[in-house]
């Protein structure tokens, strides 16, 4: 029975917190994944509930367990606070404490006692060459053991590029036939966090909404979650104004990179990879950063096909070379003397964005010129 004279590990955890604090969090999450601000009251109720903690199994494959490292990095909620708290983490072969036997049978419990209940999480891809004896668990081929166990879960995560896709263990020419969890077990409802690493937010807030919810956040036809994957990294990147402008960074180091110019030609993949990197950004404390915002292009590591399948300097193409200019289609409810303005003003603003945009693929081809005369 618990000691009641111990402290409450949630009330240790939101010492020096205001009510409002947490609760203004609470309302962040709750818009960072499309719901709306009144949903933040649900999220309070549910993770402050030591009842709705689901029991977690974490499955390692092939992988560098980078995934699970990115957890290191958020405060809200730390990651003794994630395991300890929110989640009932029963089985983690990097964090077990146990180890050969008694950790299998710890596996093995869990399983029989949460079916269908559990929250399956896979890192790292899963061979299948050979009946996949190239990643062995406990003497077992990896793929076996994801389907035992997936064939039970309540809800599956396959977290980071490996997972999702087989990332870099996937890379031509694959030698050992390595796959992603979806390709492993079809039919079934797998939720994507694609990324290497994938940030360490858009695991917890599928948890979280998981947990308020007993439902999985709204998906994409790649089972990743809207609200961090909906949009492409070039619609929000900050360099986007150089982009429009024409403005691009040449090569490492010279003016154009130094002033923080576009890094298209450098061979970033952002206008061709979803992900929220640069509204969420990395290493929270300090400011955050992400990979553009140190003068490193993106190279697309949360797309099949981009990232560790293209080369990582080579140049994609845009498949949206304008800004979404349309007008929204208001209609005025009687006339208005301001109405023939208003629309003059509208026009003139849409007319100024297709220029730009026009004018920046017409130097970004300028400078293709040159560059092909002149070798």
């Amino acid at each position: 029975m618990k000691d009641q004279n111990l402290p409450d590990p949630m009330r240790e955890q939101l010492k020096g917190v205001s009510r409002r604090d947490f609760m203004k969090f609470c309302g962040v999450m709750a818009v960072s994944m499309g719901l709306p601000m009144g949903a933040g009251v649900q999220i309070a109720e549910a993770i402050t509930n030591p009842k709705r903690r689901p029991p977690v199994i974490w499955l390692h494959g092939q992988e560098c367990t980078g995934c699970t490292e990115t957890l290191l990095r958020p405060s809200h909620p730390s990651l003794e606070h994630l395991i300890l708290d929110l989640i009932s983490l029963d089985y983690h072969e990097t964090l077990n404490v146990g180890s050969g036997h008694q950790a299998e049978d710890a596996l093995l419990k869990s399983i029989a006692n949460n079916a269908g209940e559990f929250i399956l999480v896979v890192e790292g891809a899963i061979p299948l060459k050979d009946g996949g004896i190239y990643c062995l668990i406990g003497g077992k081929p990896f793929v076996d053991l994801v389907k035992e166990t997936g064939a039970k879960a309540g809800a599956i995560i396959a977290i980071g590029s490996c997972a999702a896709w087989g990332g870099i263990p996937s890379s031509p020419p694959n030698p050992t036939e390595a796959v992603g969890v979806p390709q492993v077990l079809q039919g079934k409802t797998i939720v994507t966090i694609p990324g290497c690493p994938p940030n360490p937010y858009n695991f917890l807030s599928t948890v979280t909404h998981f947990i308020t919810f007993g439902r999985l956040p709204a998906l994409d036809h790649l089972g990743r979650p809207k609200f961090a994957y909906g949009r492409l990294i070039h619609e929000n990147c900050e360099r986007r104004p150089h982009f429009d402008a024409g403005r691009f960074a040449e090569k490492f180091g010279d003016e154009g990179h130094r002033n923080g110019y576009c890094l298209y030609r450098l061979g970033c993949k952002g206008p061709v990879t979803h992900a929220n990197c640069p509204e969420i950004l990395f290493n929270e404390v300090g400011g955050g950063t992400w990979p553009v915002g140190t003068g490193h292009p993106c190279y697309g590591c949360t797309e099949q096909g981009v990232g560790f399948n293209m080369p990582l300097y080579s140049i994609t193409d845009i498949p949206q070379p304008t800004p979404f200019a349309n007008q929204a289609p208001i209609q005025p409810s009687r006339p208005s003397p301001h109405s023939t303005a208003a629309v003059a003003v509208a026009s003139a603003a849409v007319g100024a964005t297709i220029g730009a945009s026009v004018m920046a693929m017409k130097k970004l081809g300028d400078s293709e010129d040159k560059k092909n005369s002149s070798s």
